[in-house]
């Protein structure tokens, strides 16, 4: 029996666990919205409030606590800079969770997670399948590199302008 157990495991070990609902708090304070299944949104709601009560007095050691759970930087900012100022009066309840249907694959229950003061149409869809360092690159502006000759294209250019001059 499950008598006082609180937690829900999600199937996954406690590091495993950690992670994803690190990953995930980081992805809700970048863009104010998640879409995930309703066990992960359930779980992840009083990880979240949790940081953003932390988040309300705005010294050295509430953002170096904020930052040993997150383990971001971009969202440690975003928490403090950009969230925190909008909920500074509200008691509690930063976050709603928005049931959106089943999941054809396994029909696991899906659903939104968002900031409560945050309007819809300032916040993107972010899935939490997605690489969150290849959104926070995005969000930063550095192009990905790629290995498909980019030297060889730019030789190839050199040579033909000069063909092309002479």
């Amino acid at each position: 029996m499950r008598h006082g157990k609180k937690v829900n495991h999600l199937g996954r070990t406690s590091a495993h666990r950690e992670a994803m609902l690190s990953n995930m708090a980081s992805s809700l304070f970048l863009h104010k919205r998640v879409a995930t299944t309703l066990a992960k949104a359930k779980a992840l709601r009083p990880y979240v409030e949790h940081l953003i009560t932390k988040s309300k007095l705005n010294t050295t050691h509430s953002r170096r606590t904020v930052f040993s759970y997150l383990q971001n930087k971009f969202a440690v900012k975003a928490l403090f800079d950009e969230i925190s100022p909008a909920i500074i009066n509200r008691p509690g309840g930063y976050t709603r969770i928005l049931k959106t249907g089943f999941r054809y694959g396994d029909g696991a229950e899906t659903c939104f997670i968002e900031l409560v003061d945050f309007p819809v149409w300032m916040a993107p869809v972010e899935v939490d399948d997605v690489d969150s360092e290849a959104v926070v690159s995005a969000e930063i502006g550095k192009k990905r590199r790629t290995r498909r000759g980019g030297a060889k294209k730019k030789a190839d250019a050199e040579t033909e302008s000069v063909a092309v001059a002479e």
